[in-house]
């Protein structure tokens, strides 16, 4: 028997405990041993130095660290042989290595310092004191000692310690909504009797009328409860061990990346042996040359600085999206959101305004009902006004913000909050028509009374549930109310009756019996808990995006679907499920299933996770938005989950990749938008670092064939990739959003950062590096001085200028990629629009330019390698630098016609 089944008397007989006594101050120590403490566990967390050195777990990461070592041995081995110019300089660049990937395994650390705190959140929810009955007496304990079978007492205000089972309860009231996804504060039965031999598993937490649970709040009442399970066994405890069970996944970017780094490692090798085995069978190189030519391809093959130029497009990204409302706690969840396909969204405070609000009036005698506005009829208006007398709730003006508060019951509020609107205030009547009495709402009666002195005589006031109030009316009540009542409880809409009768002189006895009989219908009152103004708009967008919304709640089928159908996630021919018939389908069956599903009511968290799963096993990159305790285990397994900022729990915020600030379901348009524009950018980024890298390799593999020398120095390779390429790199980072970008479909989860022929285009561009890069060395090669060169100055005639020949292949390498940056603008004509559009593009070209020049004229030059050349050389070296402009507007116009029928089918 579980712990909401049966009666309470057996609840009480099955744990060994007294409701009039509780347990002895022993006992309790035997039990807190047995059960242990009541706290939420967590799961071990890494070290910093844990973290620190998994960064290096990289196969980028680890082929520098080979050449950095391998350069630091061929160094020391020069110092300590005495070869001629050999000194403490050459540590110079297995240093900058090293201190590159020091950096690089610091950001990462530091990234990931944003460390799992979900548990932690859980914790701080649970109530710190609980009050108690042991040997007899009330005593204050700490939540941590109280054990299965302690007698517990709540009131209006407290947090319940643990699950416990109803034995008496007044008015009772808690708020649930953390947990079962419901606006409205779920009321509370001690009597309420769920028969043994129902299935547990079809009563969800929000019919477990007799139950308290840990974490949530008592709003109104006083109950006495016997404690049923403490700690994990509770079922916030259920929730952390479904976010201790949730592994963090990497992202797709992440995932792409770390692909992207293996074949860069094979590439990398691969050319490093191809070196070996021409440089000492073919070309009979010396053994030290070898090595250096192969740790200058082996920094060339690697694009030292991709990782921490993704991270800082992301994270200026992220510092974009925080400007529109959506904070990112995990930079690379950015791209993630891009290419959602599936956004699993909860109701109640994310679609919904999270605020019960009366929308409808019906007086008994009109044909129709009327809309609540701020100038309803005379008729209406006594009516709300007869309501808010009949509640205890407040609407203020606040003097700080000067927007209204609401204290109290949400249902009251929204009573209080529509009479305000057509002019009469809650405050003003109760001064005027003052309450002398009054009976509690109750969940047996289902009504509320009170009585207020009107016109010198005595007024009673009941509103309630509906089926309840029709049968204490005097002359009965026409069909045409019922029919009302059933219209507006299809549409969603909570109803509640509104009855009155006079007296003279009060009766005596202030009963229900006697005040709850021969009353006067005055009509009916509909509210609900509104969709938000903009989620409409924002649900249109995402299916035009390509999107799938889908709504996940734990509130009843017939509110979820009327708010999903008026919001347009529920459209013709899709489904409606609720948690239970969820429960009954096997995963193959429920697989067949889900893409048709838009609709999930009465759910639990663990078929929140189910759901997601399901997309995911399809292919789909889901983001599930939530606020409650609820969501936090599906918004941590989820590909991108999404907290709400104001009404969002702590552990949802904490389980979340991204919090929305302002709480608006629109908000996740702009941040997929946001996301693909990123993703987009990002493709840019790597495809001019990757382009520039196969360029830098193919050049050092033809110069090695043809003149048995490497063309660019390890450190002229290092300065090119982390800087020179760098400042424009991360500039493209920056570049416009595709104005068309929300008419296109998600991209698939199995499509590469490659796809669409990136590596043919990729492959291009390194063929055009090559081709004008080792036309420069050669130029150089042949160069005495002035304008004379040696133009059999080959291999071969054993003669040459090496310095000037690496001097130029490294001007021209440089500057023809910093020219190249604005290609990789945009797959358009350069000419079509603004070439300088992006002035973050533009200042950093002038600054990779200027540090070049820095380097190329300045005695720093020395420690790359740099020799002083004549201007035409430099003219020459700026004139081949030019040519990727015109090779890449050839190209743009040559494949003019794929895009255009691209961009067709999108549409």
């Amino acid at each position: 028997m579980t712990a909401f089944t049966g009666n309470a008397e057996d609840i009480l007989t099955q744990l060994e405990t007294d409701s009039g006594t509780g347990l002895t101050g022993a006992e309790a120590r035997v039990r807190l041993e047995k059960y242990g403490e009541n706290k939420l566990k967590e799961k071990k967390k890494k070290t910093v130095f844990q973290r620190f050195f998994a960064q290096f777990a990289d196969v980028m990461i680890i082929i520098l660290l080979v050449a950095a070592a391998v350069s630091f041995v061929l160094a020391l081995m020069g110092i300590l042989r005495g070869d001629e110019g050999a000194d403490y300089k050459e540590f110079f660049e297995p240093g900058l290595i090293l201190l590159i990937v020091v950096l690089n395994a610091v950001l990462g650390v530091v990234q990931e310092s944003k460390a799992e705190k979900a548990l932690e959140a859980l914790k701080s929810m649970s109530a710190p004191h609980a009050r108690v009955l042991r040997d007899g007496h009330d005593a204050v304990v700490n939540a941590s000692e109280v054990v299965p079978g302690d007698i517990i007492r709540l009131e209006a205000g407290d947090y319940v310690p643990a699950d416990a089972r109803l034995i008496a309860a007044n008015s009772l009231k808690s708020e649930e909504s953390a947990l079962t996804g419901e606006s409205v504060p779920a009321e509370k039965d001690a009597k309420y009797y769920i028969e043994p031999g129902v299935d547990p598993k079809s009563v969800s937490v929000g019919d477990r009328h007799n139950m308290l649970h840990s974490g949530c709040a008592v709003t109104a009442g006083t109950a006495t409860a016997v404690v049923t399970a403490t700690g994990m066994q509770t079922e916030m405890g259920h929730i952390a061990g479904l976010l201790a069970g949730e592994r963090d996944g990497k992202t797709p970017l992440q995932k792409k990346l770390n692909s992207l780094g293996k074949y860069l490692g094979i590439v990398a090798v691969l050319a490093c042996a191809v070196v070996f085995i021409i440089g000492k069978f073919v070309n009979q190189m010396a053994w030290l040359e070898i090595v250096m030519i192969a740790v200058a391809l082996a920094v060339s093959a690697i694009p030292e600085g991709l990782p921490a130029i993704v991270t800082i497009v992301l994270a200026m990204g992220v510092q974009r999206m925080a400007k529109k409302n959506a904070i990112v706690k995990k930079l690379p969840a950015v791209e993630t959101l891009g290419s959602a396909s599936v956004i699993c969204s909860d109701k109640t405070g994310t679609l919904t305004q999270n605020r019960m609000t009366l929308v409808k009036g019906y007086v008994v005698g009109e044909e129709e009902s009327e809309d609540i506005s701020d100038n309803n009829s005379r008729a209406v208006k006594k009516m709300l006004s007869y309501a808010a007398l009949c509640s205890d709730g407040s609407v203020n003006v606040s003097d700080i913000t000067g927007e209204n508060e609401y204290i109290g019951d949400p249902t009251e509020t929204a009573i209080i909050k529509a009479a305000k609107d057509n002019g009469t205030d809650k405050n003003v009547l109760d001064k005027r028509y003052r309450r002398v009495a009054e009976i509690p709402f109750d969940s047996d009666r289902k009504l509320m009374t009170t009585v207020h002195k009107i016109d010198k005589k005595f007024v009673v006031i009941v509103k309630g549930a509906y089926d309840r109030l029709e049968h204490v009316c005097s002359a009965g009540v026409a069909p045409k109310v019922r029919d009302m009542c059933d219209f507006m409880s299809s549409q969603a809409l909570r109803v509640l009756g509104i009855a009155y009768k006079t007296y003279d002189k009060l009766p005596q006895a202030v009963t229900p019996e006697n005040l709850e009989t021969e009353l006067t219908l005055m009509g009916l009152v509909g509210m609900i808990d509104p969709p938000r103004p903009e989620a409409k708009e924002a649900v249109r967008v995402c299916r035009e995006a390509g999107i799938k919304p889908v709504m996940i709640t734990g509130d009843h089928i017939i509110t979820a679907s009327a708010v999903a159908h008026d919001i347009g996630i529920l459209r013709e021919g899709e489904d409606v499920m609720t948690g239970a018939r969820l429960d009954a389908l096997s995963d193959a069956e429920f697989a067949e299933k889900v893409a048709n599903v838009s609709v999930y009511a009465r759910v639990s968290p663990e078929n929140k996770i189910r759901i997601v799963k399901a997309w995911q096993q399809h292919g789909e990159i889901v983001s599930m938005t939530g606020d409650g305790v609820n969501d936090a285990p599906a918004l941590k397994a989820a590909d991108i989950g999404c907290a709400m900022g104001i009404t969002g729990t702590e552990v949802s915020k904490e389980s979340a990749d991204m919090i929305l600030t302002d709480d608006n379901f629109a908000t996740i348009v702009d941040a997929v938008r946001d996301g693909r524009g990123i993703y987009d950018n990002i493709k840019k980024v790597v495809s001019f670092l990757l382009g520039s890298n196969i360029g830098e390799i193919f050049t050092v593999l033809a110069a090695m064939i043809l003149f048995h020398a490497t063309p660019l120095l390890s450190m002229q390779l290092l300065w090119i990739n982390l800087v020179t390429d760098s400042f424009p790199a991360i500039a493209l980072g920056v570049e416009r959003v595709d104005k068309d970008i929300m008419r296109r479909r998600p991209k698939p989860k199995s499509e590469g950062l490659f796809a669409g022929g990136l590596w043919v285009k990729l492959v291009f561009m390194g063929v055009m590096f090559t081709a004008i890069t080792v036309g420069a060395f050669y130029l150089g090669y042949c160069w005495q001085d002035g304008m004379r060169f040696d133009w059999l100055a080959v291999p071969s005639s054993g003669g040459g200028n090496l310095k000037a020949a690496q001097t130029m292949a490294f001007i021209v390498l440089s500057v023809s990629q910093i020219v190249h940056a604005f290609n990789m603008r945009s797959d358009r004509s350069l000419f079509v629009s603004n070439p300088f559009g992006n002035h973050f593009l533009d200042g950093a070209s002038l600054l990779s330019a200027g540090l070049m020049a820095v380097v190329v004229f300045t005695p720093v030059g020395i420690a790359f390698g740099v020799i002083a050349l004549s201007w035409q050389m430099y003219l020459s070296a700026l004139a081949l630098s030019v040519v990727p402009i015109l090779v890449m507007e050839l190209l743009k116009l040559a494949a003019l016609p794929l895009r255009r029928k691209k961009y067709n089918r999108m549409k």
